[in-house]
């Protein structure tokens, strides 16, 4: 009876033990899904997609280890469109912990009730070091409570200086300037080109709010504002004169592109090229290096728009363990390994960040520049200037006004906005301005086909291989 006795407690006991041991092995291995753009965080990885280091996804996974004893994997995925990353989310086949939308995209899921609310006090690095700018736009426009800034920048000119006049290339009608004809790309996107034509349509209306900040009757965040509203006009009559300055302004530009515009300039196939802030850094040190070449950066006087990509969690996320990601690259020593690699500017400050500026681009002897604006509160005492954020600048309207922009051209910045119960009417409108360069392209493919017939039936079946071939190509 005893040995019964005695076996019966060692099986409960080792079955007490291995259910524990269970229950910790799954509360020690953690997983974080993350799903970002492509090619915009530290991965380990140089030019050639080989491994050369850590990312920083594994940094933070052997960070984390070490402070709470636990494992996690990190699962990280890429998308190329906000509306792609939107799609595979409401599928639901996939779930993540964090993604990174851009401004209107949060809007739009914080509008559906798409979203975890986000606790600040999860990430004291954030609070901490996030630019007070990009915190207090945040805060203004009612995203603070479910989205954190991870990079920013501008919209505006990259351009070849030896080939674009300096007054031309400071509006945004130099795209409708036959004196370029041939030599500019536009954005093959609804919403960056969109803001183009309101620009255009509004001009005189946006030249008289820039005389008036000029001379002190309204203020920075007025004039802010005001082009905010501007630029995010959907109503009819606006989309009719968009429409139609559009696609005026088609017929004298190279063409619309996503990603070609940066390396075209580079190598002179465009002199001018409408470009995100980032993209524009990628294509000025490229012409250095590659051609010995210099390109400029310009935020047109009649205003821009200033764009964010921030971090946000969907619904069902593992809020603990996505906040304690963000904490990790909110610390300014990450977030400069951040934007080295992918050449974009990170919403965090701190003094890292400050003495990467003054590493790329400082000069003893050069302009002074405050950027107090988006360092303050965050720099530590030596690195001030009579309390100031003061850095002095080799060269301006260039990789540094790209990535940092002075308050004066802040100030003619305006928010994307979601166009909400617009979004189909804008979308129609763009159709129809792509859609006459769909049909000139379809009459070209016509002629080209009408033409390999002809070479087919004089020289038999010599030819069939290259018009194959031009066909691949051309697809």
């Amino acid at each position: 009876m005893r040995k019964t006795i005695l076996s019966l407690l060692v099986m409960i006991i080792t079955v007490f033990l291995l259910t524990q041991s269970t229950i910790h092995a799954e509360e020690e291995n953690l997983t974080l899904r993350v799903y970002n753009w492509y090619e915009y965080i530290e991965d380990g990885k140089d030019e050639d997609g080989n491994k050369v280091g850590p990312s920083v996804m594994e940094e933070w996974a052997a960070d984390y280890k070490a402070r709470t004893g636990k494992t996690v994997t990190v699962v990280y995925d890429m998308f190329e469109t906000n509306e792609l990353m939107l799609n595979t989310l409401k599928t639901g086949k996939t779930t993540y912990d964090l993604v990174c939308p851009s401004d209107y995209m949060i809007q739009k899921m914080i509008r559906e009730n798409l979203l975890e609310k986000i606790d600040l006090d999860l990430i004291p690095n954030y609070q901490a070091y996030a630019s007070p700018y990009l915190k207090n736009l945040f805060l203004e426009n009612g995203w603070e409570d479910y989205a954190v800034g991870y990079m920013w920048g501008t919209m505006g000119f990259i351009y070849n200086p030896e080939k674009v006049n300096e007054e031309d290339i400071n509006s945004w009608t130099i795209l409708w300037n036959e004196a370029y004809k041939n030599k500019a790309t536009a954005k093959n996107s609804v919403r960056d080109t969109y803001i183009i034509g309101v620009f255009y349509v509004y001009k005189e209306e946006l030249d008289r709010l820039s005389g008036d900040f000029v001379a002190g009757k309204i203020d920075a965040h007025t004039y802010q504002n005001q082009i905010t509203a501007i630029m995010n006009r959907t109503d009819s009559e606006t989309l009719a004169k968009v429409e139609e300055a559009l696609n005026q302004m088609k017929k004298n530009i190279y063409g619309f592109e996503v990603d070609s515009g940066k390396k075209d300039i580079v190598t002179g196939k465009i002199d001018i090229n409408f470009a995100w802030s980032g993209d524009a850094v990628y294509a000025m040190d490229t012409a250095e290096e590659e051609n010995d070449m210099n390109l400029n950066y310009i935020v047109p006087q009649e205003g821009s728009n200033v764009w964010f990509d921030g971090w946000v969690m969907p619904k069902g996320a593992n809020i603990q363990l996505a906040s304690d990601f963000i904490n990790y690259l909110s610390l300014p020593e990450v977030a400069v390994k951040n934007m080295n690699k992918i050449g974009y500017t990170s919403a965090i400050a701190g003094d890292a960040i400050f003495d990467q500026i003054i590493d790329w681009y400082g000069d003893e002897d050069g302009e002074e520049v405050d950027l107090t604006y988006f360092f303050q509160g965050t720099l530590s005492n030596e690195k001030l200037t009579d309390g100031k954020a003061i850095v002095k600048i080799n060269e301006r309207g260039r990789q540094f006004d790209a990535q940092y922009p002075d308050e004066t051209i802040i100030a003619r910045c305006g928010v994307m906005e979601d166009f909400g119960d617009r979004n189909e009417a804008v979308l129609e409108m763009w159709q129809r301005v792509k859609g006459s360069v769909i049909s000139i392209w379809a009459i070209v493919i016509i002629v080209v086909i009408i033409a390999g017939g002809v070479i087919i039936y004089y020289f038999n079946n010599k030819s069939k291989k290259v018009r194959n071939k031009r066909l691949s190509k051309r697809a």
